[in-house]
């Protein structure tokens, strides 16, 4: 077993401080600290590549920068990061999206995984001029990754659906490779789409009896398919040399979270129709007390954070573990990320894979089995 690890950039802005926002919440003034710059992204993402990251996962949404164009010019400054580019079906067409993947797989060297989004709140999808309830928007959702599949296979794709209609699309070149597809959903609907075209499925960090619950279910609707599917998770890490440490550092963000501003975006994000938002919020409740709601896993970062708002928080030693705690559940792949984004993700990478690697779960992508070293003092 080699576990894969992904990093994130931050394009709605980064900081010392948590940057708030998502699902329909704009994001916090301290996104303005390290604004979301192709310089400093690119640098985020020099670091996660030398470090061992796989790829790094980008955001969707009015509340950050595009990921399409964003992700194509980090890409440049790079050479073997892949990039996990998060997008919304609605707003594209299902054969412009084959052709630009595949596009970019061709100037990249085949670099591009894609999270796909269905959107969950419908306020905002509305913004960007899609009107349809969210139960619709998944049906659409597989309308489009059966179109898209298609092309990607090298076929003419003819559909008329509920929702989309092609006739006679075609690509005049299919990517190479084709572009695995990352999908995450709590409710019935966003299983069956789930269980039927995606690659990996991604749940946010919940406690694991909750991730083991959701894996049983996707993994039996996959199996009505005949398919299989790799498991991920989606958490934010604050790792030190000892758990003391690192528990000082989430007390530090969490005096930083301005109770006005925990009550703005708890009141934005109480409306969302996303499953899978309403039960990150009930992991902390609102409430600044009894955050630890797992041995080392924090729900602190969801005060201000829409979408991901757990994180792990302990010593290497004690995040590693936990890391392995949810392997053992089926968890292949993990999508993190830290504040800021340049330093945390140094902190992981000396700090908690060499451990992995030990351990014998985790090689570098390059080809060995250890770190590179960097000096870097806050890390040391």
């Amino acid at each position: 077993m080699s576990l894969t690890f992904h990093w994130f950039l931050p394009t709605n802005g980064d900081s010392r401080h948590v940057v708030g926002g998502g699902h329909g919440t704009p994001a916090t003034a301290s996104g303005r600290d390290r604004p979301p710059t192709v310089a400093y992204l690119s640098q985020i993402a020099r670091a996660a590549e030398d470090l061992g990251f796989v790829g790094a996962l980008t955001p969707t949404g009015a509340w950050c920068e595009d990921a399409w164009l964003t992700t194509a010019m980090v890409s440049q400054h790079t050479e073997r990061l892949k990039f996990l580019v998060a997008f919304r079906p609605g707003f594209v067409s299902p054969t412009l999206a084959a052709q630009m993947a595949s596009t970019f797989q061709r100037q990249t060297g085949g670099r591009l995984l894609l999270n796909v989004v269905t959107g969950g709140e419908s306020h905002e999808q509305r913004a960007y001029g899609d009107f349809l309830d969210k139960d619709a928007r998944y049906r659409r959702t597989g309308e489009f990754l059966e179109i898209v599949r298609g092309l990607w296979e090298g076929k003419a794709v003819d559909l008329d659906g509920d929702h989309l209609r092609v006739e006679d699309a075609r690509l005049a070149r299919v990517p190479e490779p084709v572009p695995e597809v990352y999908f995450g959903g709590s409710s019935p609907v966003a299983g069956e789409v789930a269980a039927r075209f995606v690659d990996v499925y991604l749940t946010w960090g919940e406690p694991p009896a909750q991730v083991a619950a959701k894996i049983a279910w996707i993994r039996g609707l996959a199996a009505e398919q005949g398919r299989t599917l790799r498991f991920g998770i989606r958490l934010h890490v604050i790792t030190r040399d000892t758990s003391e440490q690192a528990w000082a550092e989430a007390g530090r963000l969490l005096d930083g979270f301005d109770p006005e501003t925990v009550r703005s975006v708890q009141s934005g994000l109480a409306r969302s129709e996303s499953e899978g938002q309403q039960r990150m919020l009930a992991l902390h409740g609102g409430r600044r007390d009894a955050l630890e709601i797992h041995p080392n896993l924090w729900a602190g970062i969801g005060l201000v954070r829409g979408g991901a708002g757990t994180a792990l928080v302990g010593s290497h030693d004690e995040v590693a573990e936990r890391i392995r705690e949810y392997a053992a559940l089926g968890i292949e792949e993990f999508v993190l990320s830290g504040y800021p984004h340049l330093e945390e993700a140094y902190w992981f990478g000396e700090g908690v894979l060499p451990r992995l690697a030990a351990q014998g779960v985790w090689r570098h992508p390059a080809g060995t089995g250890e770190v590179p070293s960097a000096q870097v003092p806050f890390a040391s």
